[in-house]
C-alpha cells in the first residue's frame, strides 16, 4: 500500500496483527497483563477480540460515530468487559487503561507509515478521537454496572441486617440493629412477612434495642411494619423500648395507642408466650 493511499482506517486493516502485538507488549509493560485476576490467556483473547471487532466496524468507513449499526458489536464487547471488571473489582481508570493503551500502537504504525506531516497529524487526530471515545464509552459502562453491583451488595446486606429469628412454635422476632430508613423498612417488612407465611406465625417481636434514635420518620416506618403484620392476621410486640426512646416518642406525639410495647426481648417473649397459652417455669435446683 502507497502512503498516499494510507489512512487511519487502513491501519486497523492491513496492521492489526502488528497492532496485537504491540498493545500486548504495552499492557505487559504497564502491569496491567500480570494482575491477578486475570486468566491465563485472557487479556490477550480480550485485545485480540476487540481489534477485530473494530477492524469490521472500520469497514462501514465511519470513525466518528459509534452509535451506528456497524459499531454496535464493540459497543457490546466493551458493555460486557465493562462488567466483568466491575464485578472483579477493578477500579475504572483500570477499565479505561486497556482502551486507552492501543493509542501508542496506532500511534508508532502511523509514524512509519505516514511521511506527510498534514496527512499524519490528521490520522493521529482521528485515532485518537476514536480511542477517547471508546474509552469514555468503557467508562460509562463500567459505571453503570459498578452502581448495579453496589445496589445487589446493599441489598444483600440489608437483608442481613434484617434476620429474623424463630424464638418459639409461632413466634418470631426481628432484632433491629442500626437506622430504619425507607429502603430497610420495606425489606423489613418483606422478609418478616414471608417468614410469618412460611411458619404461620402467630406473634411477631420487632426488637429497637440496637436502633440509636426513634424520629418520626422512624416511629412512622414502624407503624407502617405493624399495620402489614397485622393484615397479615398476626399481632406484633415492639421491645427495647428504652427511657429516652420512650420520652422520644412522647414528645413526637406519635400514637402508638393498641401496639404492646415492652423494655426488653425477654419481657416481650413472656408476653408472646402467654398470648399462645404457654409459660415459662423456673425449677430449684436439687
Amino acid at each position: 500500500m502507497t502512503t498516499t493511499e494510507f489512512g487511519a482506517i487502513d491501519v486497523f486493516r492491513s496492521y492489526s496483527d502488528e497492532l496485537l502485538s504491540l498493545w500486548n507488549a504495552r499492557l505487559t509493560a504497564s502491569g496491567a497483563a500480570g494482575d491477578f485476576r486475570n486468566k491465563t490467556g485472557q487479556l490477550k483473547g480480550q485485545t485480540k477480540e476487540l481489534l477485530r471487532l473494530m477492524a469490521d466496524a472500520t469497514q462501514s468507513g465511519q470513525m466518528d460515530n459509534l452509535h451506528t449499526e456497524a459499531w454496535k458489536p464493540v459497543r457490546s464487547f466493551l458493555d460486557q468487559l465493562s462488567d466483568e471488571r466491575a464485578r472483579q473489582g477493578y477500579s475504572s481508570s483500570q477499565t479505561a487503561t486497556f482502551v486507552f493503551s492501543l493509542k501508542e500502537p496506532l500511534h508508532t504504525v502511523l509514524r512509519r507509515e505516514i511521511q506527510d506531516p498534514a496527512r499524519f497529524a490528521s490520522a493521529l487526530w482521528e485515532v485518537n478521537e476514536l480511542i477517547d471515545k471508546l474509552g469514555l464509552l468503557t467508562i460509562e459502562s463500567f459505571q453503570n454496572s459498578r452502581e448495579q453491583v453496589i445496589v445487589r451488595q446493599q441489598e444483600e446486606m440489608l437483608e442481613l441486617s434484617t434476620p429474623v429469628v424463630k424464638l418459639w412454635d409461632g413466634i418470631l422476632a426481628l432484632p433491629m440493629i442500626g437506622t430504619l430508613d425507607s429502603a430497610r423498612t420495606q425489606v423489613v417488612m418483606e422478609s418478616l412477612l414471608q417468614r410469618i407465611v412460611e411458619t404461620g406465625s402467630a406473634i411477631a417481636i420487632i426488637d429497637i434495642t440496637g436502633v440509636p434514635t426513634v424520629d418520626t420518620l422512624v416511629a412512622q416506618h414502624l407503624l407502617k411494619t405493624v399495620t402489614a403484620i397485622r393484615l397479615m392476621g398476626a399481632d406484633c410486640i415492639i421491645s427495647g423500648v428504652r427511657p429516652q426512646i420512650a420520652q422520644t416518642i412522647v414528645h413526637l406525639g406519635v400514637n402508638l395507642q393498641g401496639i404492646s410495647t415492652k423494655a426488653t426481648l425477654a419481657d416481650a417473649l413472656a408476653v408472646a408466650l402467654e398470648r399462645t397459652g404457654r409459660s415459662i417455669t423456673t425449677h430449684a435446683a436439687k
